[in-house]
């Protein structure tokens, strides 16, 4: 049976600020955890305006404590921009405040532009180190041997599962290689998603941590009462992915009646490139689209995200989702 879940990135909205956007990430979490909804992931970003989630593991604290049975995790941490004690230590300190319920996933990038990354003291060949640093990871997570001269404390024992994110062929290689659960981030790159799945579980090698592949892939949903209004709502993450593509990213803009009104034509072509996997419209349209993204993927989960404005309309998206899917 398909697992469901939702990837947040936290918006700042328009007119609105940090403060106010965590608190809509608690309050849409609170939403996921009651519809029935596998786990609530939140991803790590740097000098993004519009994005309150750069300090991942803070945020996955606040929303786990709001929270009563949904798992919490990260979609993802960018290893290269962090020593891996570092991030054992928070994910264990995670894990002892919040047991059972904590997920760590990985990805290679640094999630930012040259000029930050420099800011946070890495540099992009960091990249070049992610596997070695994988493997450093899952050493400080597990139990101690004797005669080990660093151990994280927190996080040695602690078991946090780790997961391999990616947009490219890489990390579903190492990902089957470690024998590690796989999401790909089919949101916003979508070109290689068949391609990595196949790569992945043809690849696949048992391990302790997985003794099958089990595959995640995330796609854009915006649900409403009816297409119109769905698509309506949409507007507002059209507008987000252009301002990513020209460079110029900014806080979450209410959505338009008429996106041809604010976006270029060939603006607009680059964002429907990155909406490939999207169900965007009413109950019945969502749940078709759904179940074409299952069938055509065969994943293990659906991971489903999407920037909408208005709280409440996002929180209404994400219960006519969990409806659409058979959560509820």
């Amino acid at each position: 049976m398909t697992a469901y879940s939702v990837l947040d990135l936290s918006p700042v909205v328009e007119g609105g600020d940090i403060a106010r956007a965590l608190n809509e990430t608690r309050l849409y979490a609170q939403a996921a955890d009651r519809l029935g909804f596998t786990r609530f992931w939140l991803a790590e970003h740097h000098n993004m305006p519009g994005i309150a989630s750069a300090a991942t593991s803070l945020v996955i604290g606040h929303v786990a404590a709001a929270t009563d049975r949904i798992r919490v995790g990260s979609g993802g941490i960018m290893l290269p921009n962090h020593a891996p004690i570092v991030v054992a230590e928070q994910f264990g300190t995670l894990e002892a405040l919040y047991p059972g319920r904590i997920d760590l996933g990985l990805g290679r990038a640094p999630g930012t532009d040259g000029a930050t990354a420099r800011a946070l003291r890495r540099y992009f060949d960091a990249a070049d180190q992610f596997p070695r640093e994988v493997l450093e990871l899952q050493a400080f997570l597990a139990p101690p041997v004797e005669g080990q001269a660093v151990t994280a404390w927190p996080g040695a024992g602690s078991g946090v599962p780790i997961w391999l994110l990616g947009s490219s062929l890489f990390s579903a290689e190492l990902a089957a290689h470690l024998g590690l659960p796989f999401a790909f981030a089919s949101h916003f790159a979508p070109e290689l998603l068949m391609q990595a799945l196949d790569v992945y579980r043809r690849g696949f090698r048992p391990s302790e941590a997985l003794k099958t592949p089990y595959a995640m892939a995330a796609i854009n949903v915006f649900a409403a009462d009816t297409d119109e209004a769905a698509r309506h709502l949409s507007t507002s993450m059209q507008q987000a992915f252009a301002a990513v593509v020209t460079g110029k990213p900014g806080r979450l803009k209410p959505p338009v009646d008429d996106i041809a009104a604010v976006l270029t034509p060939q603006q607009i072509a680059a964002v429907d490139s990155r909406l490939t996997y999207a169900a965007i419209g009413g109950p019945e349209t969502v749940r078709a689209k759904m179940a074409d993204f299952v069938g055509q993927t065969g994943v293990d989960e659906v991971m489903v995200t999407g920037m909408v404005f208005d709280i409440d309309a996002r929180i209404r998206s994400l219960e006519i989702t969990a409806q659409a899917v058979g959560l509820t």
